[in-house]
């Protein structure tokens, strides 16, 4: 087995940690041991986001939390925490101060030591250091499934990638599966994780040296843009010229209707503003005909509208519109953590659907992504085989769920295995049913 040493956790951990023995009956992962994510303290969150060795600004605490206080089904998530034995604690500075670029920035988040603990666990000297943070929900919430797993908590976004410190991967990886068994799990499911990212490359690593082997439950590509390269350039080789040629036309037609403008939120102020703009546009269509739409829960709107404006002030949130002349055609939200932007959600005007706004508000986002010197990459964090995003941005990145053993040969996890095996062998069919049912009816509508 992985040898763990003695950590500070996250929680009161009340189930005894039989590492190394034959798996036993385990509490319940909603147990005691865990600690509600509300108990994590947000500037060691900052400052761990600051550091992760892969990026996602879906566990951003701004955005994760402002899920866990209101979004439908998302309420109420627990923590799996890791914690380093080094004390120390972040400088605070007002927002107003984070005004110059990445690197001038990182220079005022200094370390200094102070003697008021932070997070929820008290340290004889000073206070310890989060180094890694997963938010989980059991197996049974997640999938109605009565056997002993936590899975990542779903944060309203299609990317569940813990954060990592990169200078302690494998150690955060090491304590946060202790941490997990303490609570009685036999296994962590890892929804919607970068199959080739580092922080899976440090749990297969701290796996594999361990005796034990991480499945894959699912996997898919989805579209991912290289923003380095010259726009113009990739959208050629990505579009060709018919295309291009054609979405030119419906931009000119579009602009008969008003003088075409690509304006980008970014203060609290504007950002305040602008979400409503989007939540307007993105109920505007099908998704409100479904009952899916962001603006008709009080819940998930009071979430958007807290997240946004938060991420705002620490410049993490954009929110990108298109209008035609005074009337917003298309609007996006765009969260950003290190050099990677991840694409939210895009709301449109359905009156303008055969003009595509949403399309060309993706063509004018990829510009303003690719002059950004700070961004490397965008997610779509889009669906497979998405119909828009695809065709625009042609890079892949391969993601999927992941099942991570936390004893070696658990017959536990073999239940566990096939359970979720075969949920989606019964799901599987029924999706692609009601999928095809969709298509069909939005050809005749």
């Amino acid at each position: 087995m992985v040898e763990i040493a003695d950590t500070a956790v996250v929680g009161r951990a009340s189930v005894k940690d039989v590492t190394g023995e034959r798996p036993q009956a385990a509490a319940s992962p909603d147990s005691d041991a865990l600690a509600p994510l509300t108990d994590v303290a947000v500037q060691q969150w900052r400052h761990l986001a600051e550091r992760a060795v892969e990026p996602n600004g879906y566990y951003l605490p701004d955005w994760e939390m402002a899920v866990n206080a209101s979004a439908r089904g998302r309420t109420g998530v627990s923590a799996l925490g890791a914690w380093s034995d080094v004390s120390w604690a972040p400088k605070r500075f007002p927002a107003k101060w984070m005004t110059g670029s990445r690197e001038e920035n990182a220079s005022k988040r200094e370390i200094e030591p102070r003697s008021d603990s932070i997070g929820t666990e008290k340290a004889l000297d000073g206070v310890t250091r989060l180094i890694g943070l997963a938010p989980v929900i059991s197996l049974w919430r997640a999938y109605k499934i009565p056997l002993p797993a936590l899975v990542s908590a779903d944060p309203y976004g299609t990317l569940h990638t813990p954060l990592l410190d990169r200078d302690m991967a494998n150690d955060a990886v090491i304590r946060l599966m202790r941490q997990a068994r303490k609570a009685g799990a036999h296994a962590l499911i890892l929804r919607d994780v970068s199959l080739e990212g580092a922080a899976m490359k440090a749990f297969a690593e701290v796996s594999q040296q361990g005796g034990m082997h991480p499945r894959v439950l699912q996997s898919h590509a989805r579209a991912c843009l290289d923003a380095t390269r010259d726009a113009d350039e990739l959208l050629r080789h990505a579009l060709g010229p018919k295309k291009l040629k054609e979405l030119r036309r419906q931009r000119n037609r579009l602009a008969e209707h008003g003088a075409i403008h690509f304006d980008v939120a970014r203060t609290p102020e504007e950002v305040a503003s602008a979400v409503e703009i989007f939540l307007n546009l993105e109920a505007s269509g099908w998704k409100a005909e479904r009952g899916t739409a962001l603006i008709q829960d009080d819940g998930d709107a009071a979430f958007v509208r807290r997240a946004a404006k938060a991420l705002a002030e620490i410049g993490q949130c954009e929110i990108v519109t298109l209008r035609s002349g005074d009337t917003p055609v298309a609007a996006a939200i765009v969260l950003r953590h290190q050099d990677r932007a991840f694409y939210f959600k895009l709301g449109v005007d359905e009156r303008f659907a055969k003009l595509s706004p949403g399309v060309q508000l993706t063509l004018d986002l990829t510009r303003h992504l690719c002059a950004d010197p700070e961004i490397a990459m965008a997610d779509s964090t889009a669906n497979a085989d998405h119909p828009m995003i695809n065709p625009i941005w042609r890079g892949r990145l391969a993601i999927g769920d992941v099942l991570i053993p936390l004893r070696r040969h658990d017959p536990v996890v073999s239940l566990i295995h096939g359970a979720m095996t075969l949920r989606r062998l019964i799901r599987e069919p029924a999706r692609r049913a009601v999928h095809f049912i969709r298509k069909r009816q939005e050809k005749s509508s």
